[in-house]
């Protein structure tokens, strides 16, 4: 595809593009706890890699301030990228419980567990080397070689192409309009301080060049903005229309002990939420409905119907029915157990599952002293 206009790369540097977005991001920066600031940059201190690479795998499909405690968390749990790889999956995906996309989880152990062992402990250094890594792609590749190494990488998360899209007026819609997005950015990615241009396009546009009402007479690019010019840049990114999500059903089962502990299992590895904590439900998936009444339950007992719960994945919706049994001693295959209601809330729990319970015993997914 070839550049016109001003798109040329040597337009662009002369106009100063990349120096009025560094100088910006100098002044306005986010203060994030992943991130080296441009001022501790400017002194010699490195971005690292393991601080990086695992908040950019946390940042995917998840709002920053959603991230920050988690990310805490992790460091205080696994300082270094080995301590990662040492600890237990089965901790790891506790420490995740809430923060959604599990499968992010499991390549994230999968992911340590081979920098670790392959790797002397140390993540590779350019785009074609991080994409080898489970649970890297090509955003996430980009952005750990940018901004932990320097490379003059294209990072470009949904931010980054709404800037682009008004910056160039580009009318294509999403997710068509990528390819395009993708040559006009690599053009003008600068040579030094990749990682912190990066950065500055993702800040610009959270803080600036937002969806609706962006602050355009505050944004550093505004006199090469073609979208301010023709008067529209709240229409753009432009989109395709969504195809509307079906809605899954199913029933899931409370079993309480008389002693107050809760029945759980551990779904399978594979599929949707795999690996994490559930009560028992029926055989519900993104593409068929299990059943949903109480003659489904896992054993007999007096299983009386607590309510209903909604959640929205990614491709449906699902409703829940939630039934609840006071139940003594029940035998439990491998893989179910019983956990005591102090300890509910540290287990690798799900949001809907935590919908779950709270609707039968409210309080119970919440942390006690």
């Amino acid at each position: 595809m070839a550049l016109t206009g001003r798109a040329r790369k040597g337009e662009f540097e002369q106009d100063g593009l990349a120096g009025r977005l560094l100088a910006w991001y100098d002044a306005h920066h986010r203060d994030l706890p992943w991130r080296v600031a441009p001022s501790a940059l400017a002194k010699g201190t490195r971005p690292d890699p393991y601080h990086v690479w695992l908040s950019e795998i946390m940042l995917q499909q998840t709002t920053v301030e959603a991230v920050k405690p988690y990310f805490r968390k992790f460091l205080e749990k696994w300082p270094e990228v080995t301590d990662l790889a040492a600890a237990e999956t089965e901790d790891v995906m506790k420490a995740w419980a809430g923060l959604g996309y599990y499968s992010r989880a499991r390549n994230l152990k999968k992911c340590a567990d081979l920098v670790a062992s392959a790797k002397g402990g140390k993540f590779p250094d350019s785009e074609a080397g991080l994409r080898e890594l489970p649970g890297v792609g090509a955003y996430t590749a980009a952005a750990i070689a940018a901004i932990a190494f320097g490379r003059p990488a294209a990072v470009m998360d949904g931010n980054v192409e709404r800037v682009m899209s008004r910056l160039y007026e580009i009318r294509t819609p999403l997710p068509d309009s990528k390819p395009e997005i993708r040559v006009f950015l690599e053009a003008i990615v600068p040579a030094e301080r990749p990682g912190d241009f990066a950065q500055a396009m993702m800040d610009l546009g959270a803080t600036v060049c937002t969806p609706k009402r962006p602050r355009c007479m505050l944004c550093p690019l505004r006199e090469n903005c073609r979208a301010i010019l023709s008067g529209d840049p709240e229409l753009l990114p432009m989109k395709g229309a969504k195809a509307e999500k079906p809605l899954r059903r199913g029933a899931a089962y409370v079993a309480i002990r008389d002693d107050g502990a809760i029945l759980l299992r551990t779904r399978p590895e594979k599929g949707l939420l795999g690996g994490m904590s559930e009560v028992p439900t029926t055989g519900w998936t993104a593409r068929i409905d299990g059943d949903t009444g109480a003659d489904s339950a896992p054993f007999p007992a007096e299983w009386l119907r607590a309510g209903s719960i909604s959640h929205v994945f990614t491709h449906f919706s699902l409703e829940l029915d939630v039934y609840r049994a006071e139940v003594g001693a029940v035998p439990t295959p491998d893989g179910w157990w019983w956990s005591p209601v102090t300890a509910v809330h540290d287990e690798a729990l799900p949001t809907v599952m935590k919908k779950v319970i709270e609707s039968a015993i409210p309080g119970a997914t919440k942390r006690r002293h």
